[in-house]
């Protein structure tokens, strides 16, 4: 029996049941993928109302909303059906929808035999009811023999999941180096003939670098890997990006497209975008193998997916994070204190100390803030994670806790878990020793195919959470941290991905072993967290890009994660609303990042004063001025009188109208509908929020759409600025509007207005 990178290659002689799997009891894997195969034929014996057929053009499994047609090239081209018609942007010609590399050739003569294709009903964790189809092919070139399953489920009507499973019968070995799946050729064009090929939106789920934009028009030259769930090397830092949510979203102003995998463990993939120089959009699933096949054997890819959608990466991330729930991944639910404002102690950078957060309390409490963050550099190194004994010396940490806690304010702690120092290499301000915890346990350290430590965010070493012992060790700490020293929850961050581990004192089944367990040691953190404190807050931020499958379940505030002006903030809140629901937590991040001139550089300003981006999205505001005392020394953070009333004024209307706990609706489509626009649902109220361009110089002056009301009268009011906009009747609405930045707008029913909000 082999292993390869998370995937799996059956050896000869096993018998086959569903999907091409084993029967027989040869290896047991920890692979969500595997488990998620199993048909719970027991659930029901409900039949599907998704229709299977075959045409001229290949098969056809159609729903009351989507209709998937797979070619005997092995493409599959996904259709809206809308209003009597069927609109796609897949262009599939001859294209051939997937890819087997063997001995770096391509195999092109897979050709599948679409007339003897099986079909049965579909039930599982996925669904209760859909359908199963299977065909199969045959390379004559290189020996292989090909399953493909395509499955539809009645609960999700415009997903269809696709895998295949690929056997040696030649009489020698085959060297299988990459398996592509779910290959689209999108072409804008096809549904508006007055777009360019390449016209369309993205979000990309990848994460590459810090302040790069996941959401974004797609360009007429673009190309990128979309590499998932490896630490990745950035501005010097060996593991300063990496992770990622798997899903590729492309979208236009009636039709989009989406494609990754469906797996609850961070398999090590991507999934290539590019344009072609006829302008076409491709995307696929890449899968790398590695893997030689003795005869007789099997490897299995894991189940990518398809959808089709209206509308922006809402709707195809929403519809995902629901499957990935049913596969075992289950959100997290919210407690009242994720809702809270927060204020950092980052305000004071680095070398902060307590004084400088208890002289910040009073306008803490004056402003309406009950939550604080002792942020990054109270330590004195990674991996052991006691007090500096230059800021924090003695119990000054606990000392500190019980002074925001006497004053009634909770308070959490950052630091980042997995990664420990060896002494080298050192970041700008903090010169690296060795920590005890790589000094006594050396053995727990995850170690590179050439026996080095492997290394991951800020250029640490990393402890490998596959380890029962390391495993415990955070445990112990969260206890420490929690119960001991009586914090109130965490700032997790610098948080992307685990290395694979080679250290052959673990006995991994595989090196993929530590990438998978990464979200272990967080589901400890949190679930520890939570039993001791049912209140608390844990807030994980891969800084500057999207989450990680591997513990974006383990947190109850999500965080935009060091955004780069006003648009991330919105569009990250958005992403996250579509990940853990629409009524789930998610931090904006400090207010002072919505506007940063000179990003990268040492003379960055962070000079954000949009608390709108946040609030009207459903976020929650966070702020780190600084005290009066030490304007001079943090001149941009200072809280500037002029800034205060600013900052009492919009947090106040926060806590007024706490829209973040309302639920977000998908009314708007990024990119299409002008201004940007976002609705939120809360209390028989409709609240907007609208924003124009990002330089205020550029005004909006035109019509504002309001939908999503019900069919009766609605008294709408602009709440920020105390304009009345008048009585406007439901389904949909247009009221005349001019602004520059943000237009903010609560819409009451008639029938239950008060005065309440328009004093």
């Amino acid at each position: 029996m082999k292993i390869s990178r998370g995937l799996w290659v059956q050896p000869r002689g096993a018998r086959h049941g569903k999907r091409g799997l084993p029967l027989m009891g040869v290896l047991v894997l920890s692979l969500s993928f595997l488990a998620g195969c199993h048909r719970d034929e027991h659930l029901g014996t409900s039949k599907s109302t998704l229709r299977v057929a075959t045409q001229s053009d290949g098969i056809h499994v159609q729903s009351s909303t989507a209709e998937f047609i797979l070619s005997s090239s092995g493409y599959l081209t996904a259709r809206l059906l809308r209003n009597g018609s069927a609109i796609t942007l897949d262009e599939a010609d001859e294209h051939a929808g997937q890819r087997v590399v063997v001995g770096n050739k391509n195999v092109a003569d897979f050709n599948f035999d679409l007339k003897r294709m099986e079909v049965r009903e579909a039930s599982g964790k996925i669904g209760r009811v859909g359908k199963h189809v299977e065909v199969r092919a045959k390379s004559p070139s290189s020996g292989l023999a090909e399953t493909l399953v395509l499955e539809v489920y009645d609960d999700f009507p415009e997903m269809a999941i696709l895998s295949v499973a690929l056997r040696n019968e030649s009489a020698s070995e085959v060297q299988l180096d990459s398996v592509t799946l779910q290959e689209h050729r999108l072409n804008a064009s096809l549904q508006d003939a007055t777009s360019t090929p390449n016209e369309m939106w993205a979000f990309l789920g990848s994460s590459l670098k810090w302040g790069k934009d996941e959401v974004f028009q797609v360009p007429a030259k673009f190309s990128e890997d979309n590499p998932f769930s490896m630490p990745i090397a950035a501005d010097g830092d060996a593991g300063s990006a990496g992770g990622g949510i798997p899903v590729v979203a492309l979208w236009t102003r009636n039709v989009g497209e989406a494609i990754g995998h469906i797996e609850t463990l961070p398999l090590i993939l991507s999934i290539p975008v590019h344009t072609t120089t006829d302008h076409r959009v491709l995307a696929a699933v890449n899968v790398p193998a590695n893997a030689t096949l003795k005869p007789g054997e099997v490897f299995s890819t894991p189940r990518t997916f398809v959808a089709v959608y209206a509308g922006d990466y809402y709707q195809p991330l929403s519809e995902w994070s629901k499957m990935i729930d049913r596969e075992g991944l289950s959100k997290a639910s919210n407690n009242a204190e994720d809702y809270a404002v927060s204020w950092c102690s980052w305000g004071y950078k680095s070398n902060v100390t307590p004084k400088q957060m208890l002289d910040t309390i009073p306008k803490i409490k004056e402003l309406g803030i009950h939550w604080a963050t002792l942020d990054d550099r109270w330590f004195d190194n990674y991996g052991d994670w006691n007090p500096r004994k230059d800021t924090f010396p003695g119990d000054s940490v606990q000392k500190l806790v019980r002074d925001f806690h006497a004053q009634g304010i909770k308070i959490q702690i950052w630091w980042l878990p997995l990664g420990v120092e060896d002494g080298q290499p050192s970041a700008a301000d903090h010169k690296y020793v060795v920590s005890e915890a790589a000094r006594q346990h050396p053995d727990w350290l995850i170690l590179d195919k050439d026996g080095k430590p492997a290394r991951m965010a800020r250029n640490l070493e990393t402890l490998c959470p596959a380890l029962p012992e390391v495993q415990a060790y955070y445990k112990q700490l969260t206890e420490h941290f929690i119960r001991d020293w009586d914090f109130d929850g965490h700032k997790l961050d610098n948080i992307f991905a685990t290395p694979r581990c080679y250290n052959p004192k673990h006995h991994h089944k595989s090196p993929d072993d530590s990438v998978n367990a990464m979200g272990d040691v967080y589901k400890i953190i949190f679930d520890t967290t939570r039993a001791l404190k049912p209140e608390s807050v844990t807030q994980s931020c891969s800084c500057g890009t999207p989450p990680s499958l591997s513990w974006f379940r383990y947190m109850d505030q999500g965080v935009t994660g060091d955004p780069v002006g006003s648009a991330q903030v919105r569009r990250r809140i958005k992403m996250y609303k579509a990940l853990l629901g629409a009524n789930s937590a998610v931090y904006g991040d400090h207010v002072e990042l919505t506007r940063i001139v000179d990003p990268n550089t040492t003379k960055a300003q962070q000079l954000g004063q949009d608390f709108a981006s946040t609030l009207g999205t459903g976020g929650v505001p966070g702020t780190k001025f600084v005290s009066a005392v030490s304007g001079k020394k943090f001149p941009y953070i200072y809280l500037t009188p002029e800034k205060e009333v600013r900052w009492k004024k919009w947090i106040g209307l926060y806590n007024e109208k706490m829209l973040s706990k309302g639920t977000f609706r998908n009314l708007y489509t990024l990119g299409y509908d002008m201004p940007e626009g976002y609705a939120i649902e809360k209390d028989g109220k409709m609240f907007y929020a609208f924003f124009g361009a990002e330089e205020p110089e550029s005004a909006w002056n035109g019509d504002v759409q309001l939908r999503g009301l019900q069919s009766t009268a609605y008294k709408v009011f602009d709440y920020v600025n105390h304009k009345d906009y008048g009585t406007v009747q439901g389904p949909t609405a247009t009221i005349k509007a001019n602004f520059a930045d943000s237009l903010l707008l609560e819409a009451v029913p008639v029938a239950e207005r008060t005065t309440q909000g328009m004093k």
